[in-house]
């Protein structure tokens, strides 16, 4: 059972590893931006600077953003009371970090050349990283509301998932949009998500290592 009143090794690690992550994430995620000037930001999807030049950055930023999914679920889950904890959100933000990686490392066809497995598999992985980790979102957010803590930040945090979402798929249906800031708005909403949990986890992780010091 979870004791309010302590930090639990996951919480303890959990805080730094996804801060960090997130911190190396947003600055790879710029540095690679200026050193492709090829690249225009509003057309050009993230998949594009994944290709070298400079490539390797951007993998490096892909896997500390999967260390952070990782690390906010199992920090949301540690914290959670037991009776607001689900398995499904878990497992998907697992699969969805896991997606990531894959994205990060099978990179895209590019233009004008014949379809390949590897490009295939680049598809197929960035859509499964999305769409994992945001559903995760979504019934994570849910689950949220059990809990006497984690409730009044569920509403927000379930109004950015459903945002994050809808974000998904306009930009799946809706072909007229500019592919290159319509996909780092979805990113960037998806962000926000991670964002609001983190900070959450560090508040209740401060909240209790106050505690543990007076006792």
């Amino acid at each position: 059972m979870t004791d309010p009143t302590h930090a639990s090794p996951v919480l303890r690690a959990a805080v730094p590893v996804a801060g960090a992550g997130m911190a190396l994430f947003a600055t790879m995620a710029v540095v690679v931006h200026l050193l492709r000037p090829d690249l225009h930001w509003w057309d050009a999807q993230m998949s594009r600077y994944l290709l070298q030049p400079h490539g390797s950055w951007l993998q490096a930023a892909y896997c500390a953003l999967a260390a952070t999914i990782v690390a906010i679920a199992l920090g949301v889950r540690a914290t959670l009371a037991p009776a607001a904890r689900s398995i499904g959100p878990l497992l998907l933000f697992v699969a969805g970090a896991a997606a990531l990686v894959v994205t990060a490392f099978a990179p895209m066809d590019l233009d004008g050349v014949a379809p390949t497995f590897v490009g295939w598999l680049h598809g197929l992985s960035a859509h499964a990283a999305f769409l994992c980790t945001i559903v995760a979102m979504i019934l994570q957010s849910v689950w949220m509301r059990r809990d006497p803590v984690w409730r009044r930040s569920a509403a927000a945090a379930l109004a950015i998932a459903v945002a994050a979402f809808v974000a998904m798929w306009m930009l799946v249906l809706v072909q007229a949009l500019p592919s290159g800031v319509s996909q780092k708005a979805v990113i960037a909403i998806v962000a926000a998500w991670f964002c609001l949990a983190w900070a959450r986890l560090r508040a209740q992780l401060a909240v209790r290592q106050r505690t543990e010091a007076l006792q």
